[in-house]
């Protein structure tokens, strides 16, 4: 049995991974600031195996109570996200995403526990050359831009990780995700907040010209690679983009929602103007894609749910949870 922490254990990835530790067996540690009472799917306190330490990855006291000695693994997925975060509490994003991984780090020096840290596709920021590898340039905009304070942090983050690494020998692994969707997830990214508007007989929210592209990733897919790359010593002092390669628009993956969800009232997107809603705090990036070969060479990693499987599973279960239809619309 291996004993692993999930810091951000009850968050959207973070649940799906707790998930496949325990249904594989291992001793799982989720380190969070609250339960998700809301969401009846999970479970984990039926799990002989499942332990719950509640606080805030700023706090050490807090962390010093999950991340203890004999821990093989921790998974460090907790961090603030969200385009709103961002723009109205960037100061928080920096705390948490930079702080807290500073304190998950040194626990994980003291006890010799070997570290998986959630990265973002964000850290290649507006880069004008996709698809990016890993060690491609960062190109990221100015600082009295708040919408890069999420990039900015994450990418700090990972400087602090390969730096413990290089100074302490602390093995680590980076894990980059490019648009992660699914059951479960907060109704504010493109592909959750159309399912969950659609479903609810809302139109669904196109912003700008919807012609930005990204590469959405199943959940599945990307807990997959999170567990190949934990299992793997060649990833040690590495980083991997976990990611769709398949490029897809916004405004195809809403209207693939819609012609999926099937609901007779939708028909069509609503479209938000961006400079109005946000003005200078916000840059949109037109094309995000990464290079995820070295994953697939590496550890092995393979893509298997395409972007119109994976909204399907999320709609029926979306359908199947009404709790989640009945939150609040964003």
């Amino acid at each position: 049995m291996t004993n692993v922490v999930v810091t951000g254990g009850y968050g959207f990835i973070g649940s799906h991974l707790v998930s496949a530790l325990l249904n594989r067996g291992d001793s799982v540690t989720v380190f969070d600031f609250a339960k998700n009472a809301r969401d009846t799917s999970i479970d984990f306190d039926r799990h002989p195996n499942f332990r719950f330490v509640q606080g805030d990855v700023t706090d050490v006291t807090a962390l010093e109570e999950a991340l203890i000695p004999g821990v093989d693994t921790v998974f460090h997925l907790a961090a603030v996200v969200g385009v709103k975060n961002y723009l109205n509490d960037p100061l928080r994003v920096l705390d948490v995403n930079v702080t807290g991984t500073r304190n998950v780090l040194e626990l994980s020096r003291r006890h010799g526990t070997r570290v998986v840290f959630a990265s973002t596709s964000e850290v290649f920021g507006k880069n004008p050359n996709p698809p990016f590898a890993e060690d491609d340039d960062r190109v990221v905009g100015s600082t009295r831009t708040a919408r890069w304070s999420y990039s900015t942090s994450k990418a700090m983050a990972e400087h602090l990780v390969f730096a413990m690494h290089d100074a302490y020998g602390l093995p680590v692994t980076v894990v980059r995700y490019f648009n992660v969707y699914g059951p479960r997830q907060n109704p504010i990214f493109v592909i959750s907040q159309s399912i969950h508007r659609i479903l609810n007989g809302h139109r669904p929210l196109l912003y700008d010209s919807g012609d930005q592209s990204r590469c959405f990733t199943y959940v599945d897919d990307a807990v997959a690679g999170t567990l190949l790359a934990s299992e793997s010593s060649i990833a040690i002092g590495e980083a991997f983009n976990i990611g769709s390669m398949t490029e897809t628009t916004m405004r195809d993956a809403v209207e693939l929602a819609i012609k999926i969800a099937g609901v007779d009232s939708v028909h069509e997107a609503e479209t938000v103007d961006t400079a109005a809603l946000y003005g200078g705090r916000y840059e949109d990036i037109p094309r995000r894609i990464p290079d995820s070969t070295k994953a697939q060479r590496e550890l092995g990693w393979q893509l298997r749910v395409d972007v119109e499987e994976g909204i399907r599973r999320t709609i029926e279960w979306a359908r199947a949870n009404p709790w989640y239809l009945k939150g609040p619309k964003e």
